[in-house]
C-alpha cells in the first residue's frame, strides 16, 4: 500500500528546519513588497490594478510564512525524533519493536548520519519500493526498507530494485531487511551494485553512527573537566586565569588524565592553563 503523493506541507517539513523558515521570510519579503513594486513599475491597465491590491500581497505573504513556520517546526520535531529513534536502539530486539514506517525513519538517520543526504521518496510502503534515496558526493542509491521479521528477502526483490536502478539512473541498491535474504537473492547480488543489509548489520551500522556521535559530543565539551574536590593553588603557585584573572585552581581532565590550571569560577570562566608552561610545586601534581 503505497503512501500517496506529498503535498507542499510534507516538502517544507522534509526540508531542514532553518531552510523552511528562511524561504517562509524571503517568501514574505517577495511577495509583500517584490510583487507589488515589480506590478507598478511594468505599468498598464492590469500592472496598475495589481500593484493597487496590496492586501491581495499581504494576505498571501502571511499565509506563505505560515505555512513555511509550520513546515519548519514539522521538521525540527520530526529531526528530534530521528535522533531520539536511533539513539535508543540498543539490540536486534529493540528495532524489531518498531513499526515498518519508523523502521524506515530509522534505516534513514543512520544513513543521515553518516554524512548522506536523504529523501524519503514516498514511492514505497509496507509493502516495499524506494523507500528512501540517499546522496553524497554526486552519487545516489536507492533504499528498500523491509521490517520482516521471520521471513527472508527472496531473489525478485533484489531483481526489482536492480531494474529501478537503471530506470532511475541511481548508482547503486540498497535493501535494508531485518529477516535477512535467501541464498537466491544473495547469488543475485553478487558482482552488481547491489548491498544487502540484514539486522546484524544494520544494528552495526547504528551502534557505529552512536558511538561518532557520542565521541563528537565529548571532543566538543569543555576540556576543564572539574574534579569533585579541586585543589587550590598556594598563593604564588597558581596563575592567575588567562581570561578574568581570578585564582586557579588545580584541576585534572578525566579524559586524558592530564593536570592544569582551571579558573576558580568555573562555569562562569572557562578558563584554563595548560601545566607544560607552568612550574608548579610537586605536592600539587601529586594532588592532581
Amino acid at each position: 500500500m503505497g503512501r500517496g503523493r506529498h503535498g507542499f506541507l510534507d516538502h517544507l517539513a522534509a526540508l531542514p528546519w532553518p531552510v523552511s523558515l528562511i524561504l517562509g521570510i524571503a517568501g514574505f519579503a517577495v511577495i509583500q513588497y517584490g510583487a507589488p513594486a515589480w506590478f507598478a513599475r511594468s505599468g498598464g491597465i492590469f500592472g496598475q490594478a495589481f500593484a493597487g491590491n496590496t492586501h491581495v500581497f499581504s494576505t498571501f505573504a502571511w499565509i506563505f510564512l505560515a505555512a513555511c513556520t509550520f513546515g519548519s517546526v514539522a521538521s525540527f520535531i520530526g529531526a528530534r525524533r530521528r535522533r531520539r529513534l536511533l539513539d535508543t536502539r540498543t539490540d536486534l530486539d529493540s528495532i524489531t519493536a518498531l513499526g515498518w514506517r519508523d523502521f524506515e525513519r530509522l534505516v534513514g538517520e543512520a544513513f543521515r548520519r553518516r554524512g548522506y543526504t536523504v529523501e524519503e521518496t514516498g514511492l514505497g510502503g509496507a509493502d516495499g519500493g524506494i523507500d528512501l534515496i540517499l546522496s553524497r558526493d554526486g552519487q545516489r542509491t536507492l533504499v528498500q526498507c523491509k521490517h520482516w521479521k521471520r521471513e527472508r528477502v527472496p531473489v525478485n526483490v533484489a531483481r526489482e530494485m536492480y531494474g529501478l536502478l537503471a530506470h532511475h539512473k541511481a548508482h547503486a541498491v540498497q535493501i535494508a531487511a531485518m529477516g535477512g535474504f535467501t541464498r537466491d537473492a544473495e547469488r543475485f547480488a553478487e558482482g552488481k551494485p547491489i548491498a544487502l543489509m540484514d539486522g546484524k548489520t544494520l544494528l552495526s551500522m547504528i551502534r557505529e553512527v552512536q558511538t561518532a556521535a557520542s565521541h563528537s559530543s565529548s571532543a566538543s565539551a569543555p576540556a576543564a573537566v572539574v574534579d569533585a574536590a579541586p585543589t587550590v593553588g598556594t598563593a604564588g603557585s597558581a596563575p592567575p586565569c588567562p581570561r578574568c584573572a581570578a585564582p586557579t585552581v588545580l584541576r585534572r581532565n578525566k579524559r586524558s588524565d592530564s593536570a592544569f590550571w582551571g579558573c576558580s569560577r568555573f562555569p562562569a570562566c572557562r578558563g584554563t592553563e595548560a601545566m607544560e608552561s607552568l612550574e608548579a610545586p610537586e605536592h600539587l601534581r601529586n594532588s592532581a
